[in-house]
């Protein structure tokens, strides 16, 4: 193959086509330094750029993450003081952050504007190679000692810092303990024995001296990858690489390099604790989990047979160690950390439980052991390891999108190989592989082998026991305080001046206007005329409505029954996410459910539910609501796939009532794990829910009142009487359903649409529906004022006001206004001096509400007061255009953004469905565009009226008397 075209500073090593996902992809080095460049060349136009460092941290201070935040403070060419935030405002991005990872850090972005990208590459160059690092934005993102009024002595000592708070959150996930916890003992001398994100009890121990020299041991080309993928060639990426930073560079003498974990000559047994809150000791609450150590991640072959075995063992309701897992009664569902974790230089493996009791530890790992000693004995069905291996090319092949660039996807991908000096080609381009596989498979004892070798054989095993304790968290907070006790007591007179000093000099800082215009930017000139919506066509099936969107997916097809969902008593719909959570997970017809299980990870990617309930474009009091029935495979098991949707959707069982049990079991467990992740999008929920019937009924559905009714319902159901009540009330619910007007989505090349609609139409036929009245909600109006408590160390913070729906002529506005408080005030007030880890404003047009929000906060009820000031800043400053343009950016940035060729067919289909054609979308995006200042500060005092205002926050109960004080009502997660 001919070299491509590439800089002289580089080195071109080869170029290997990769013809299942459509690219090619080109591996260079820097002459001078070392520098790796991949570059996954595509004719894909949004162009993602990401450098990665090996980072290795030798302790729990959080020093690489603190680093990633700091690093993007200020360089030597962009010397102001937070270029990473202007830069999104100045910025088209279709994706921008950074990300600290056990061993590596990374700072990617992506952006479909040319002009843009180079603009953000230019900043990203600069920020890792020449950053700043100022001694303030290390006690800003990273810790700091500060009075509780920063300029008396005399109060009390605390710590703050944006990291600090943000891993306060973070730990008080008990998975995140779980996961931490697990990895102390799995490595027991190597960096993935430290929590890399930072221990909140030891992020004060750094020193701002520690994290510079961090900074210069990393932070080196000769220790970076460089990876690009899209349509711009390689040797335009590489001019701006050299030009900008790998120039003033020479090789680094030293490798950086994780070592092997030294290894156990026998299994170990720990048991360790976690923090809960009293109120929240309903049940069995602790996780017992087994832990592997396995091979290096970097062996390709050795990294898809460790993802094939987990598959076998694991991927559906009829693989056997799962089937063990979610049908014992030692627990209540398997553990969250279940399965292979190949990211590290070795690969672990985890199995276990959550909700099961601290004497169950034994037998726990009695039954994952027996049941792995069994397989191991016995094999497994040949049509289960072909099915495992059938997800493996399924996922190869499926083009991403959505939360990550597809670009991205595949980078992040391939990054862990080329982090261990492995070969991160070999790790993007598989098909190889799998048919090694293919061929490897054939011998019956090749799974049995596997789990003998590295399961059964393997001395290096750890099983974790970890228990709640309703006092931890209260004994943390008592041994801050009197650490802070102490230092304060130590404190010369010099050194409490020196931390008054740091707080003035911190807020001038913080206060500061630096001139946006050292920074590039692009502007609303360079804003496409119109944003890109797939266009499909309409046609029948048996008389069935049916829409078409011929889509570049790879082989694979999507297809969707559409179900009108007909009214509903509250009885059925307080059940219908119950209903949605169940239909794909029991069995159908004469199948029970774990051949039903079996059947669907052998012809399909899986099958899903959801409901889709949304106000009407001018009046959000008015709904419709929807049934989606979904599911995916590759094309060549098309007919297969029509007939499991069909079958899994019409003849759905709701007589296996143990199966019913575990279902509600694990969805109990995973909604209660899921608060401190999006605590932020809970408070925002549950404060806009008075608003509209949709807001109402996310609340209630999916929002905190759904978790705590969820948990109740969950707790009834160990009465065999009212188990079976709930499945009646999923049979009636079912029926209604199936007597609604129905309509499908087919998405796919081509090709294969005209014999999917064949296949459809075959096993679909017409079927009479019942004249049922519409869906429809009860009109809500009120406001809320709330405090939700739960286990956790910070705080969530919420307030709304009544808005419009998007049709409204204000929508526009309101809209912009989220984006321009955010940039102009919120995120100064409630990130940068208040600590959170995030905070913002949003217009939610399908509620007709307008939401303020912090996310891992420190505070309570001085981020209310600034959500008041944010409207005060808005409504009594004078603003530049320049904020304006900045706003409307981020907004059309973000609108904007592609997604994967399916993604992009659904979110066409469904917005039409609920009234949102490209024609009204169009034509929003157009009002975004012609926004003004006048027109924000007038929604921002028409809409934001302080006697409108509904609260919501979620804390810990030691918050209850502060909320009290602010008017409050307290309820218990």
């Amino acid at each position: 193959m001919t070299s491509p075209k590439h800089h002289p500073a580089f080195q071109h090593l080869r170029s290997q086509p990769i013809d299942s996902l459509n690219l090619t992809v080109e591996e260079y080095e820097h002459r001078e330094t070392g520098a790796k460049h991949y570059h996954l060349s595509s004719d894909n136009s949004e162009n993602v750029f990401l450098v990665a460092l090996r980072t290795l941290p030798t302790d729990s201070t959080g020093v690489a993450h603190i680093l990633e935040h700091t690093a993007l403070c200020g360089s030597e060419h962009y010397p102001v003081r937070d270029p990473f935030f202007m830069m999104i405002r100045r910025s088209l991005n279709t994706f921008m952050n950074a990300f600290t990872s056990s061993d590596w850090t990374a700072y990617p972005f992506a952006s479909q504007n040319r002009k843009d990208f180079f603009n953000l590459m230019d900043v990203y160059l600069d920020a890792v190679f020449f950053s700043t690092l100022h001694e303030l934005d290390f006690a800003q993102e990273g810790h700091r000692l500060e009075f509780a009024e920063a300029d008396n002595p005399d109060t009390e000592l605390q710590f703050k810092g944006v990291v600090f708070n943000e891993m306060k959150g973070a730990m008080s996930s008990p998975v995140s303990t779980l996961w931490q916890t697990l990895t102390k003992y799995l490595f027991p001398t190597t960096t993935y024995h430290h929590n890399s994100g930072g221990e909140p009890q030891e992020i004060p121990d750094l020193s701002y001296a520690e994290l510079k020299a961090f900074y210069r041991t990393h932070y080196h080309p000769s220790n970076a990858i460089l990876m690009t993928s899209g349509d711009i060639p390689a040797t335009e990426h590489q001019q701006r690489f050299e030009e900008r930073a790998l120039s003033r560079f020479q090789r680094a003498d030293k490798l950086i390099v994780v070592n092997d974990e030294k290894r156990y000559y026998a299994p170990i047994a720990i048991e360790e604790s976690y923090a809960l809150e009293e109120a929240e000791m309903d049940g069995d609450k602790t996780h017992i989990v087994l832990g592997w150590l396995l091979g290096h991640s970097t062996d390709l072959q050795a990294e898809l047979r460790a993802e094939l075995l987990s598959g076998v063992l694991l991927d559906d309701g009829a693989a056997p160690l799962r089937h063990a897992l979610e049908t014992t009664d030692l627990g209540t569902a398997p553990s969250p950390l279940c399965g292979l974790e190949n990211s590290n230089r070795e690969m672990s493996f985890m199995a276990g439980l959550e909700g099961s009791r601290p004497e169950h530890a034994a037998a726990v790992e009695q039954l994952i052991l027996d049941t792995l000693r069994e397989v191991a004995e016995k094999g497994v069905p040949q049509e289960r390891v072909e099915s495992a291996l059938h997800q493996l090319e399924l996922a190869q092949r499926e083009v991403g999108g959505g939360h990550y660039p597809y670009g991205l996807q595949l980078i992040l991908d391939a990054l862990p190989s080329a982090i261990h000096y492995g070969d991160p080609v070999a790790a993007l381009d598989l098909d190889e592989a799998i048919e090694q596989l293919r061929e490897d498979i054939r011998d019956t004892d090749f799974i049995p082998a596997l789990i003998r070798e590295w399961f059964l054989d393997n001395p290096h095993r750890v099983r974790l026991t970890l228990k709640p304790d309703t006092e931890l968290a209260t004994r943390r907070d008592a041994d801050e305080h009197a650490r802070l006790a102490r230092i304060k007591a130590n404190l010369s007179a010099e050194e409490k001046q020196h931390i008054v000093t740091q707080a003035q000099q911190l807020a001038e800082r913080q206060m500061q206007e630096d001139d946006a215009d050292i920074l590039p930017k692009v502007g609303l000139e360079d804003v496409p005329a119109e944003m890109p919506i797939a266009k499909g066509k309409t046609d029948t099936i048996n008389d069935i409505p049916c829409s078409l969107y011929a889509q570049g997916t790879n082989g694979l097809i999507y297809q969707q029954v559409v179900v009108s969902l007909p009214q509903l008593d509250d009885e059925l719909l307080a059940v219908l996410p119950y209903y949605t959570h169940c239909l794909t997970e029991l069995g159908c017809g004469q199948r029970d459910y774990l051949e039903t299980q079996a059947w669907q990870t052998q012809v399909s990617g899986g099958l899903s539910a959801y409901s889709s309930v949304r106000g009407k474009i001018d009046d959000v009091q008015s709904v419709s609501g929807y049934l989606i029935f979904s599911g995916k495979a590759l094309s060549r098991n098309q007919r297969e796939f029509a007939e499991l949707l069909r079958t899994s959707f019409s003849d759905v069982r709701f007589d296996e009532l143990p199966r019913i049990r575990e279902l509600m079991a694990q969805l109990r467990a995973g909604c209660e794990q899921s608060v401190t992740g999006r605590g932020h999008s809970l408070a925002m929920q549950a404060a806009s829910s008075g608003m509209s019937p949709t807001a109402a009924l996310s609340h209630r559905q999916s929002g905190l009142l759904g978790i705590q009714t969820l948990k109740s319902v969950d707790d009834g159901l160990n009465e065999t009487k009212n188990l079976t009540a709930l499945a009646e009330k999923l049979q009636r619910l079912h029926q209604k359903i199936l007597a609604s007007e129905r309509q499908f989505l087919l998405i796919g090349e081509s090709q294969n649409l005209t014999p999917l609609m064949q296949d459809t139409a075959t096993l679909w036929p017409a079927t009479p529906t019942q004249d049922t009245a519409p869906f429809g909600l009860a009109k809500v109006q009120e406001t809320v004022h709330a405090l939700w408590t739960t286990s956790t160390s910070v705080n969530f913070c919420a307030k709304a006001y009544p808005t419009v729906p998007v049709e409204h002529p204000d929508a526009a506005p309101l809209t912009v206004l989220a984006g321009f408080l955010r940039n102009g005030f919120l995120h100064r007030t409630i990130r940068e001096q208040g600590g959170a880890y995030g905070g913002g404003a949003s217009q939610d047009c399908s509620t007709a509400s307008f939401r303020f929000y912090s996310y891992r906060d420190p505070r309570l009820e001085e981020t209310l007061q600034d959500f008041d000031r944010a409207i005060d800043w808005l409504l009594n400053e004078e603003h530049e255009p320049r904020q304006l343009e900045e706003a409307i950016l981020g907004i059309i940035g973000q609108l904007d953004k592609p997604s994967s060729p399916a993604g992009e067919a659904k979110d066409a289909f469904h917005n039409q469905l609920h009234g949102r054609t490209p024609e009204q979308r169009q034509r929003y995006r157009q009002h975004l565009l012609t926004v003004t200042l006048e027109d924000l500060k007038r929604v921002g005092k028409t809409y934001l009226r302080a006697e409108n205002a509904s609260i919501a926050v979620i804390g810990n109960p030691g918050a209850a008397e502060t909320a009290r004080s602010l008017g409050l009502d307290i309820h218990t997660l």
